[in-house]
């Protein structure tokens, strides 16, 4: 079977490629628009089952010696070296440590200021009175404050993180990343020390404290730690987000449908989480050993490149996997990954969810899209996936 070059146009629609490598199998060996090779997953009951394989590894540091030179970027900073790019029993005792801070009650008593801070950005697309870009208005500026108030993050700093967020996400030239990365360990080691000797009421306080029979993070577990989850905590939300209001302005029965019965919400992010996962590829793995994948064997040492947004459209798991249906079933999507390394995360990104779409579509009546949707392009990641601009036009006045 030929080797499949991807380019990034593909990245803009992907569908068509991801249909047709299913039909020849779950396995494709490609080359991706950075040059890196690997085999490429598109068949949602192999990719669930090789997300808890354990014969792929996630530990970044063995998986450098796979990269071609030169290929390494973001892969070769300290940064990377964080639980979600490590294999058992240290992203064991990791993920022990973090949830013993990251608590259900955590998240649950960020409502008030997820609500709060909603409504403020609602109050400003409101005074703009026309037409708004929605990512900047309303996608970005959400989580990235609920992220930074959950981290005890100052305001200030919030764009920087975001610029620096890009030069990870984005695969920026590697002087730049190189310089993002300087600055954002400086910015992170500051900030623990502050914790340090003056703790808050927020999780990268916490973290700093938290122990486990004497166990604890060192200080670059923790600056790895802060960045996973600075990056994590808003890349994927500002991509659910974007992409909901996108997928429901494309179909206006879908929305007319929430908008008559906001009891649907919960339902309505899993599906926008299945039709338009906010992570495209799952971050890096690599075979330890042959592993048999249908009808082809990835060899040993070669990355394996898991499509969540291929998956997630596998008509063999979901039923007219393209339509949105905000009365499917829930469950069962991949958008958080499976397994030891599902996203730790997810109840926060899906409680921002509702409510920030709840309260949009009740806000705004008559949103629409300021734009033919051919306009609209997709961020050049196979990280993310996510839209550049949503340009929209927001009236609170009736249809």
């Amino acid at each position: 079977m030929d080797e499949v070059e991807l380019d990034k146009a593909w990245i803009q629609n992907p569908w068509p490629r991801y249909e047709e490598m299913r039909k020849q199998g779950p396995a494709r060996r490609v080359v991706m628009p950075d040059g890196v090779p690997g085999w490429l997953i598109t068949d949602y009951a192999e990719a669930r089952s090789l997300l808890d394989d354990r014969r792929l590894s996630k530990d970044v540091r063995r998986a450098r010696q796979f990269f071609p030179p030169g290929k390494l970027n973001a892969y070769r900073t300290r940064l990377s070296e964080h639980m979600l790019n490590d294999d058992p029993p240290n992203h064991t005792r990791l993920r022990k440590l973090v949830n013993k801070a990251f608590t259900s009650r955590a998240v649950s008593r960020l409502r008030p200021q997820i609500e709060r801070i909603t409504d403020d950005l609602l109050d400003g697309i409101e005074a703009s009175d026309g037409e708004v870009e929605l990512i900047e208005a309303f996608a970005f500026p959400l989580p990235i404050a609920v992220i930074s108030e959950l981290l005890g993050v100052p305001h200030a700093d919030r764009d920087r993180i975001r610029d620096w967020s890009r030069a990870f996400i984005s695969g920026a030239p590697i002087e730049p990343l190189m310089v993002a990365v300087d600055e954002q360990t400086a910015y992170l080691h500051e900030l623990i020390a502050a914790k340090r000797v003056t703790p808050g009421e927020d999780l990268l306080s916490d973290l700093v404290h938290v122990t486990d029979d004497g166990d604890r993070l060192s200080e670059d577990e923790l600056v790895a730690m802060a960045f996973l989850l600075l990056i994590a905590g808003h890349e994927t939300t500002v991509n659910l987000l974007a992409t909901a209001v996108y997928s429901l302005l494309l179909n206006p029965k879908q929305e007319e449908l929430l908008r008559g019965d906001p009891s649907l919400l919960p339902g309505a992010v899993e599906e926008f989480l299945r039709t338009g996962s906010p992570i495209h590829l799952a971050t890096i793995r690599f075979a330890t050993e042959p592993v048999p994948v249908g009808d082809v064997e990835i060899p040993a040492g070669e990355f394996v490149m898991i499509s969540l947004l291929a998956a997630n459209a596998d008509e063999a798991r979901f039923e007219d996997p393209h339509e949105l249906d905000i009365t499917r079933p829930m469950g069962g999507h991949l958008a958080f990954g499976h397994g030891i390394h599902y996203c730790l995360g997810a109840p926060l990104a899906r409680l921002e969810g509702e409510i920030a779409i709840g309260r949009l579509l009740a806000r705004f009546p008559s949103l629409r899209l300021a734009v033919d949707p051919s306009e609209l392009r997709w961020r050049t990641s196979t990280l993310v996936h996510g839209l550049r601009q949503l340009p929209v036009i927001a009236s609170t006045g009736a249809v």
